[in-house]
């Protein structure tokens, strides 16, 4: 029998990209699908714009609860697929994605969930260019998840197709956390997965915007959110694995967010050093030019962060002044 898949869409004020997501589901190519648009308190007219798609295959509903988490979970809720398909309301999907991934699942054992190849996108996604990284490929759980940290790539959230049973045993999404709570749950998700099946052709495009983001949030709950996430996914990593791999790699997660991070909330900072420390440290170097490469090796890696971040800042003033 073919499975229902149900495509989930958290929405808040997407109204100049929400019609082309919207789009990219209904011109899916395989036929049973519905498709549950979620909005989290939009003011922009996005849900009139969503209530012209309403449809028995097309369901409006509101979310009084604030963040995307609550928006994915109050949209599971309402599915009825055998299938769960995520997808933010500024993303597309080729139109063969779902199809091919739910005919690959068909041939796997039962709690396998597929993944699939994806690209970034300003305005036209038939300009993307797609790049194929190490974790574009079949894996099991724990490997996925640690060649993914060590540098292997990701996957967004739009690239993976989930059975519900899977979800169902991974938890629902985490209302706490704001920034990476796609990492955090989606880590979960896979390793209460039987295996990951890359789908090469199953195609997701990711919509890169010139200003900031949820997922670019800067601030100090978005900090902490982002702490706690990554916390939380080595900490669950090492449970069903404690390898030294696992460690390198969780060590390696935690490392890049201090990089990410520093010098803001010092605190956060010190909480992740610790960490690193008890996982026995990462050989993780921070990137940058030549010139940040050759400071650093003369005075350290948080001096040359600080020189970097200062000269930043001069040439924003600058620009600003011309």
């Amino acid at each position: 029998m073919s499975p229902l898949v149900s495509v989930i869409v958290p929405c808040k004020d997407a109204a100049p990209w929400l019609a082309d997501t919207i789009n990219s589901c209904l011109n899916q190519t395989w036929p049973k699908l519905e498709l549950i648009i979620v909005d989290n308190g939009s003011s922009d007219g996005s849900l009139a714009l969503a209530g012209k798609y309403e449809s028995p295959s097309v369901k409006i509903i509101e979310c009084a609860r604030n963040g995307a988490s609550a928006a994915r979970n109050a949209g599971l809720q309402q599915t009825r697929g055998n299938l769960v398909q995520f997808l933010d309301a500024d993303d597309v999907l080729d139109r063969d994605k779902i199809r091919i991934q739910v005919e690959r699942l068909g041939r796997l054992p039962e709690g396998t969930i597929a993944s699939g190849a994806w690209a970034r996108f300003h305005r036209e996604p038939a300009a993307s260019i797609f790049s194929p990284e190490p974790v574009w490929r079949d894996f099991s759980p724990t490997d996925f998840l640690i060649s993914s940290w060590l540098g292997g790539g990701m996957m967004p959230s739009f690239a993976w197709l989930t059975p519900r049973q899977v979800i169902e045993k991974a938890g629902s999404w985490n209302e706490e956390l704001s920034l990476n709570d796609d990492g955090e749950f989606f880590s979960r998700v896979v390793l209460a997965s039987k295996g990951i099946a890359f789908c090469g052709d199953a195609r997701g495009f990711y919509r890169t915007l010139p200003y900031p983001t949820l997922s670019k949030r800067r601030d100090r709950k978005g900090f902490a959110s982002a702490y706690k996430a990554a916390d939380l996914s080595c900490r669950n990593l090492l449970e069903h694995c404690d390898s030294d791999a696992a460690k390198k790699a969780a060590a390696c997660q935690l490392q890049r967010f201090i990089y990410d991070l520093y010098p803001q909330m010092p605190e956060l900072i010190k909480a992740a050093e610790q960490r690193v420390l008890e996982l026995g440290g990462s050989e993780l170097r921070m990137g940058g030019g030549s010139a940040f490469k050759g400071l650093s090796a003369c005075v350290g890696w948080k001096i040359a962060r600080r020189c970097q971040l200062l000269w930043h800042s001069i040439r924003r003033g600058a620009l600003r002044a011309s």
